[in-house]
């Protein structure tokens, strides 16, 4: 068998132990089944797996999924009955024009899944306040710089079914609507971009929040090594903080993208982090050991329970696991160490940057090793930094105060 491993010269195909071979021929073999087929729903108690990873067989809601048509009382009635008319679109030329470029953002800037679904509900918001609350707006032509100040208003004041936003997640909302905007004039759908006039909120300044080295470990050792689900939970934690992955990354990573998790020289995985982008990550030694007791000793017990699921962390039913079964294992560790509150998936990211950078890391590596697309975001990772200076020289200098 030859795997693929990787070097700063690119991907050097030798003979290498990747992960036991018997992990690696069951995945292949099973590569024309769908990725998220599943068995049968086990049973509420999995003698075998534990009772942790049974939270793992219920699925987010849909977020867009309308409810309350099936939940309402006439839901019945009107399903046997004749279906009513649709009602009709008063602005049906903005709506095409919002779909115009949220076409674009797929495209051409080929945003993220989730990113997306943000954009997409910010601007079915606009659309809706600009057919309820401004009669004279039927196409984008008739927006003016009023009507967007107008939203932001509304936004930040709260209104019948929302409430009032932060100036963080105005300033979000009233980027997807400056970007339309901006995309509408490139085209010409409008004369001029009149909602680059509105300026955003300024949120406050918000340092990452990091915890410190004793307590990171304390958080990583939590998990129980002797169950699938300690093993699972384990090996996940160890990855988020020796890469410093979002928790989608984590999530989305194949088994595959393991190709390089036994280099001798520097072990390294491929992570897709937003907009598809891929980067190589080095994996420190202690990461790659929880990474191949949870292969070796849990995957394949998960695994026999799906349908050949390419994931590296599956569910009890041998699927991918879910963004909030990720979730719950970081915040399961940190109650085990009393740190209920403040822990997230995103402090170990946080904590990674900050740590790396406290060691003297080049702030240009760390940039790479987050899959920061600019540098400015890296740099708030430095002010973190300089307050720990700031504090150590408060406590430790005689003439300090």
């Amino acid at each position: 068998m030859s795997a693929e491993r990787f070097s700063a010269d690119g991907p050097i195909t030798e003979p290498l132990p990747v992960i036991p071979e018997a992990l690696v021929q069951n995945e292949r073999s099973r590569d024309a089944l769908p990725p998220d087929a599943t068995t049968d729903a086990p049973s509420d108690q999995d003698p075998e797996l534990g009772q942790d990873l049974n939270r793992d067989q219920e699925q987010d809601p849909d977020p867009d999924r309308d409810t309350s048509a099936a939940e309402s009382p006439q839901a019945g009635r009107r399903a046997s009955g004749s279906n009513p008319a649709p009602a009709e679109d008063p602005a049906p030329e903005l709506r095409r024009a919002v779909e115009r470029y949220l076409d674009h953002l797929v495209v051409e800037r080929g945003l993220a899944e989730n990113t997306l679904a943000a954009y997409r509900r910010d601007l079915a918001r606009y659309q809706h306040h600009l057919t309820t609350r401004a009669a004279e707006v039927r196409v984008p032509r008739d927006i003016t710089t009023d009507h967007v100040r107008a939203f932001l208003r509304v936004l930040r004041e709260g209104e019948e079914g929302h409430p009032p936003l932060s100036a963080r997640s105005s300033a979000r909302v009233l980027a997807a609507v400056r970007g339309a905007h901006a995309f509408w004039a490139t085209e010409s759908t409008v004369d001029s971009d009149v909602a680059s006039r509105v300026s955003p909120p300024v949120p406050g300044r918000r340092l990452p929040k990091a915890i410190g080295i004793t307590e990171v470990e304390n958080l990583l050792a939590a998990p129980d090594p002797e169950t699938p689900a300690g093993l699972r939970a384990r090996a996940f934690l160890e990855l988020l903080y020796a890469t410093g992955a979002r928790i989608s990354e984590a999530v989305y990573l194949d088994v595959d993208d393991l190709a390089g998790l036994r280099d001798e020289e520097l072990a390294l995985i491929r992570v897709h982090g937003k907009g598809d982008k891929q980067r190589l990550v080095p994996v420190g030694s202690f990461a790659v050991d929880a990474l191949q007791r949870y292969l070796v000793r849990a995957r394949p017990e998960l695994s026999r329970k799906g349908q050949g699921s390419p994931a590296v962390f599956l569910n009890a039913r041998g699927s991918r696991i879910s963004r909030q079964t990720a979730w719950n294992m970081v915040k399961d560790a940190a109650r085990t160490i009393h740190r209920e509150e403040g822990i997230t998936p995103h402090t170990l990211r946080h904590s990674f940057a900050t740590h790396l950078l406290e060691g003297g890391a080049d702030l240009r590596v760390v940039q790479e090793l987050l899959g920061h697309a600019s540098l400015a975001t890296t740099q708030i990772y430095t002010r973190v930094s300089v307050e720990s200076l700031r504090e150590v020289y408060a406590t430790s200098h005689p003439r300090a105060r």
